[in-house]
């Protein structure tokens, strides 16, 4: 079993960490609505995907018209 031979230091251990962290997670236009969405998902508020209407939105439920 391959045991490192010295100690890694603070130094390295967190330059190796630094990269560690958390992204916030893209969102981009609806290009139907133009309102924003997470990528290849149907928009909420239009309810297309891939130029297509997957479903119709109630305009209650979400508090705003288009």
């Amino acid at each position: 079993m391959a045991v490192p031979k010295q100690k890694q230091s603070h130094s390295r251990t967190t330059k190796r960490r630094s990269q560690h962290k958390i992204t916030s997670p893209s969102i981009n236009a609806c290009p139907n609505c133009h309102s924003p969405r997470r990528p290849h998902r149907v928009c909420p508020v239009c309810g297309t995907y891939a130029g297509r209407s997957i479903f119709e939105p109630d305009a209650e439920h979400h508090g705003h018209e288009h």
